[in-house]
């Protein structure tokens, strides 16, 4: 296999009722270890580059054609997409770079703006053959995303779809970016019902699938409960992060001689490559009652 677009493995998600990982690149060696680990797990994998990331690299270009590299030489399936783009401009590049799946991030902005913007965005993806992600409820900081008030509505869920025609849609659930702990409290009810009021209003009649942003800060085990519930999409970064400084800080302090840096983020490359395939495992078997 090689590069593939991310309709096909959300479809193929979907259908099945199980979780797909959707784990975030944020420099050539955790693209690397993503690919490595789709490898390992054997299962389909997307590498996700955000807005941050590409501004850390001076731009979307020198990241987004190494991870496509990456994905293109890859034994298995791998998609690549835009991940929390909130710069219209950003989509139209990543477009034209070959992406085969964007997110826009309107969840900041008011629901009219947002609808608005997103459908403008949707139908430009939509003319280029691109699967888009939107986000309805802002899945924000640790306060903020726990907050009663940033939980995504059903009704408003469907009718934002309707609007909008995105093929996917990223849900304020109780999960929260950048959580250092895995303790999210996720409203699994909440996710039932979000699955209900996207059943059949996709493209083609079929159900919309709903992304869980912030999955770093939620258990395994509430993980495998969201995904039965309705979850397809998993966002994973902040943890795994977290295995790529550990692994290297533990090499360091182990050779205080140590400059080659290619020895020490080795070892960081591994450690990610690693828990990203049990990762994939663990969502691939989280199969929906």
């Amino acid at each position: 296999m090689t590069l593939v677009s991310a309709r096909d493995l959300m479809r193929a998600s979907a259908a099945a009722g199980t979780g797909l990982g959707a784990f975030n690149v944020i420099h050539l060696e955790t693209a690397e270890a993503l690919a490595a680990a789709s490898e390992r797990a054997q299962l389909p994998v997307i590498l996700q580059i955000s807005q941050n990331c590409a501004d850390y690299h001076g731009g979307l270009e020198p990241i987004g054609w190494a991870t496509l590299a990456i994905a293109r030489r890859a034994k298995t399936p791998v998609a690549v997409h835009l991940d929390h783009a909130e710069r219209p401009e950003l989509v139209d590049e990543a477009i034209e770079l070959g992406f085969g799946s964007v997110m826009f991030d309107g969840g900041k902005l008011d629901y009219e703006e947002n609808v608005e913007l997103t459908a403008d965005i949707a139908g430009r993806a939509r003319a280029a053959g691109v699967y888009i992600e939107a986000e309805l409820g802002e899945v924000g900081g640790k306060d903020g995303a726990h907050a009663p008030g940033v939980r995504t509505d059903p009704d408003e869920a469907r009718a934002f779809v309707e609007a909008t025609g995105v093929d996917s849609l990223a849900v304020a659930v109780g999960s929260s970016h950048a959580m250092l702990d895995r303790s999210a409290a996720i409203d699994i009810d909440l996710i039932g019902r979000l699955k209900s009021a996207l059943r059949g209003i996709g493209r083609n009649g079929g159900d919309v699938p709903l992304v869980l942003h912030g999955s770093s800060g939620v258990a395994d085990d509430v993980i495998v409960r969201a995904v039965q519930a309705g979850m397809t999409k998993i966002n994973v970064s902040t943890h795994l992060n977290g295995f790529f400084t550990r692994a290297i800080r533990e090499t360091l302090a182990a050779d205080e001689k140590l400059v080659d840096s290619r020895k020490y983020v080795a070892p960081g490359r591994e450690a990610v490559a690693e828990e990203a395939a049990r990762m994939l495992r663990l969502f691939a078997l989280a199969e929906r009652a």
